[in-house]
């Protein structure tokens, strides 16, 4: 065990609880996490995508219990995002862009944890079968790219969109996360699936943690100062995997 990582035992269950009382698995607070303590994209991939089909599959039973689900919109999404989150996992990307990428993603939960997006109040913008589509297809590429669900871009899109309130929003997030979960690790192949030995440990305690997370999430759970810690979290993780991008950027200006 790396020195340290005894703190992922505390870590991974509360990522997993909070981010499943909004209806999402969490990889991408696992991906950080383990990123954090060292693990290396290829190790970490299948692992958190494990942890996503199990909270993510409990947040999507907890919510659709709790508001009507929208199967049209579902599938459109899906039809894109499957065979595109296939795709985007069988790719390697080498750790440098693999951090920048994931602090990109990593400000769509820091936006939705906040609540900076609320749900839309004037009229939706029309349905188009088409444009759900497309939307799957993107979310699905960098989903299987990076080892996540999806749920994390999904969820303030459909928002903006108003095309679903928030317990829809969380149940139809934690459906796609549960299908792009599966299309990543069926992408990643025989070889792809390194697991560190503490996932043998972290992954019942942190499956416990999202349990317990959908359970009171839908039932009105409400603690915005946890949320908002863990927001804060992911917003400092996104700037530091950003770092690297930034200095580069400013390298580029300066010999322009």
């Amino acid at each position: 065990m790396q020195p340290q990582t005894e703190w992922l035992f505390l870590l991974m269950p509360l990522a997993a609880f909070l981010y499943a009382s909004v209806g999402h698995g969490g990889a991408s607070s696992y991906l950080m996490l383990l990123s954090w303590f060292g693990f290396l994209p290829e190790t970490i991939r299948p692992g958190a995508l494990v942890l996503n089909l199990a909270v993510a599959g409990m947040a999507f039973l907890a919510f659709r219990k709790k508001e009507t689900f929208d199967w049209r919109l579902f599938l459109w999404l899906i039809a894109g995002s499957f065979p595109a989150a296939f795709l985007g996992a069988g790719i390697k990307i080498d750790p440098v862009n693999y951090r920048i990428v994931l602090g990109l993603l990593l400000l769509f939960p820091v936006v939705r944890l906040f609540g900076w997006i609320k749900e839309r109040k004037a009229e939706p913008i029309p349905f188009s079968n088409l444009f759900a589509l497309a939307l799957g297809l993107v979310i699905g590429f960098l989903s299987g790219l990076i080892g996540i669900g999806g749920g994390i871009i999904l969820s303030p899109v459909l928002l903006m969109l108003g095309w679903a309130n928030l317990k829809q929003t969380a149940a139809m997030s934690a459906l796609f996360i549960v299908v792009n979960s599966a299309s990543g690790l069926a992408g990643l192949g025989e070889g792809q699936w390194q697991v560190p030995e503490l996932f043998h440990w972290l992954l019942p305690l942190t499956i416990v943690g999202g349990f317990l997370g959908a359970w009171a999430g839908s039932r009105r759970f409400n603690a915005p100062m946890m949320r908002y810690a863990l927001a804060t979290v992911l917003l400092i993780a996104a700037a530091k995997f950003l770092a690297p991008a930034v200095v580069t950027l400013q390298d580029l200006a300066s010999r322009g």
